[in-house]
C-alpha cells in the first residue's frame, strides 16, 4: 500500500472519487423531489380531494413509518448483494412509485402509493453511505456525504418553484408524472454504468491506493461478517443506539420542516401560491450550504489534527444541533416574513451539517462490510419514532389553528440530538470478547 497525503497525489488524479459524489447528489435530488412534491401539491389536493391538515400529515407519517421499518431489510440487502444493484433498483421502483401518486383519486389511494414509496425508497441514503465508505478515506467521508446528503435540500430547494409552475399549468397530477419519469431515466443510467472504485478503468493505481490507504475501498466480500460480527449483533451496541436516538432527534424536526413550510408560510405570512414555492425553497437552499459547511468544519478539525474522525464528526453534530434546535424554537415568535426565513433558513443549515455528519459515522463506526447495515438501522430509527412527527404537526395546526407548539417541542426535540451523539456515540464497533 502506498503512503501518501492528499497533497501528494496530482490534482488530476485526485479529484476523480468525486464524480461518484455528483452521481449521489443526482440520485438524493430525484429522491426528495420524488418525496416532497407532496408538499407543493398539497395545497390543491386539499381541495381536490377534500383532505385536511391530519390527512397531509397522516400521508407523511405512513410514507415514513414505512420508509423506517424497510431501512433494516435495505441496509442488510445493501451489504449482502452489493449498493449498485440495490440503489439503482430501488430508484426506479420509487420512480413508479411518484407516477401512482398522480393516478390516485381518495386518501385510500394515496396512502397506498405513499407506502409502496415508503418500501422502495428505503435503500437511498443507506446505499450512499456505503458507496461513500468505498470510495473515500475517513477524513473526506464527511466531506464527500455533505456534498451528496444536501440533495435532501437541493431537491426541496430547487424544486417548488418548478413543481409550483407545473402545477398551475398543468395540475397537481402532472407533478408525480413528470418526477417519475426522470427517476425511471436515471435508474436505468446508473445500472448500466457504476462500478465499485477496483473496477472503475477510469481511477488510477495511485488514487485507488489513497482511497484504500484512508480506509476505503470495497469489502472483498460482500456480506461477510468479519470479527464475529453477525447483523442482530449491531443492536447490542451503545453507539448504534446512540445514532438511533440521535437520528430521531434530527428526523423529528426535520419531517416537520419538509412537509409543512410550504404550508405554515402560506398560513403565517399571507403569501399567495404563486409566490410560496420560491418562498419555501429559500430554507432548503440554507441547507444546501449548512450541509457543505457540515462536512467541511469536520474534515478541517482533522486536517489540524484537532481531533480524529469519529470525535470531528460527533463534536461538529453536537455543536449545530443545538444552534439548529434553538433557531427553531424561536421561529415562530417572529412574525415577520424576512425574520421567519431567516431562522427558518438557519435551522435548516444547522439541522443539514448533522445530517451530513450523521450519514459520515456509519463508515467510520461499523466494520467496512457493515456500514450499509449500520447506516440503515440508523435511519431505521430515526423515522420508525420521527415518522409520527407530520401526524402530530397536523393534528396541533387544525386544533391549535396554530404551527407554534409543533416548532417549539420540534425544536427542543433537534436539539437533544446533541446529547445522544456526544455522550452515547463514544467508539467504533467492535467484536465483543
Amino acid at each position: 500500500m502506498v503512503s501518501q497525503d492528499v497533497g501528494a497525489v496530482s490534482s488530476g488524479v485526485r479529484s476523480r472519487r468525486w464524480i461518484i459524489v455528483f452521481l449521489l447528489l443526482i440520485g438524493g435530488m430525484v429522491n426528495f423531489i420524488d418525496r416532497t412534491a407532496l408538499s407543493i401539491a398539497a395545497p390543491e389536493m386539499m381541495t381536490e380531494l377534500n383532505l385536511t391538515n391530519s390527512d397531509i400529515g397522516l400521508l407523511g407519517t405512513v410514507f415514513s413509518l414505512i420508509y423506517a421499518i424497510f431501512q433494516l431489510p435495505s441496509g442488510w440487502l445493501i451489504d449482502r448483494l452489493g449498493a449498485k444493484k440495490v440503489y439503482s433498483l430501488s430508484i426506479i421502483l420509487w420512480s413508479g412509485a411518484t407516477m401512482l401518486t398522480g393516478a390516485c383519486s381518495s386518501k385510500l389511494g394515496l396512502i397506498f402509493a405513499r407506502g409502496i414509496l415508503g418500501v422502495t425508497e428505503a435503500p437511498c441514503w443507506p446505499s450512499a453511505a456505503k458507496i461513500t465508505a468505498a470510495w473515500f478515506p475517513k477524513k473526506e467521508r464527511a466531506l464527500a456525504t455533505g456534498i451528496w446528503d444536501a440533495a435532501s435540500k437541493w431537491g426541496p430547494a430547487v424544486a417548488p418553484p418548478l413543481l409550483v409552475f407545473l402545477m398551475v399549468t398543468f395540475g397537481w397530477r402532472a407533478l408525480f408524472y413528470i418526477a417519475g419519469g426522470f427517476g425511471v431515466l436515471f435508474g436505468l443510467l446508473l445500472l448500466a454504468f457504476y462500478k465499485q472504485p477496483e473496477k472503475a478503468k477510469w481511477l488510477s493505481a495511485d488514487e485507488l491506493a489513497y482511497i484504500k490507504e484512508g480506509g476505503g475501498g470495497t469489502a472483498e466480500e460482500l456480506g461477510s461478517t468479519p470479527d464475529g460480527i453477525r447483523w442482530r449483533d449491531l443492536f447490542a451496541y451503545r453507539s448504534v443506539w446512540g445514532m438511533i436516538l440521535g437520528w430521531f432527534c434530527y428526523i423529528w424536526m426535520f419531517n416537520i420542516l419538509t412537509y409543512f413550510v410550504p404550508l405554515y408560510l402560506l398560513k403565517t405570512q399571507n403569501v399567495n401560491m404563486s409566490s410560496v414555492g420560491y418562498l419555501a425553497s429559500v430554507p432548503f437552499f440554507g441547507g444546501i450550504v449548512g450541509a457543505f459547511l457540515g462536512g467541511y468544519v469536520s474534515k478541517w478539525l482533522v486536517d489540524r489534527e484537532i481531533a480524529e474522525p469519529l470525535v470531528a464528526k460527533r463534536a461538529t453534530i453536537s455543536v449545530c444541533a443545538l444552534l439548529g434546535g434553538l433557531a427553531l424554537m424561536a421561529a415562530p415568535f417572529f412574525t415577520g416574513l424576512t425574520a421567519t426565513l431567516v431562522l427558518l433558513t438557519v435551522g435548516m443549515g444547522m439541522l443539514s451539517a448533522v445530517s451530513a455528519n450523521g450519514w459520515a459515522l456509519p463508515g467510520d463506526v461499523a466494520p467496512r462490510s457493515m456500514v450499509g447495515s449500520v447506516g440503515g438501522i440508523q435511519n431505521f430509527g430515526g423515522y420508525f419514532a420521527g415518522s409520527l412527527s407530520p401526524l402530530v404537526t397536523g393534528m396541533i395546526a387544525d386544533s391549535t389553528g396554530s404551527y407554534a407548539l409543533a416548532f417549539v417541542s420540534g425544536g427542543v426535540i433537534a436539539a437533544c440530538a446533541a446529547l445522544c451523539y456526544w455522550f452515547i456515540v463514544n467508539k467504533p464497533i467492535e467484536a465483543k470478547a
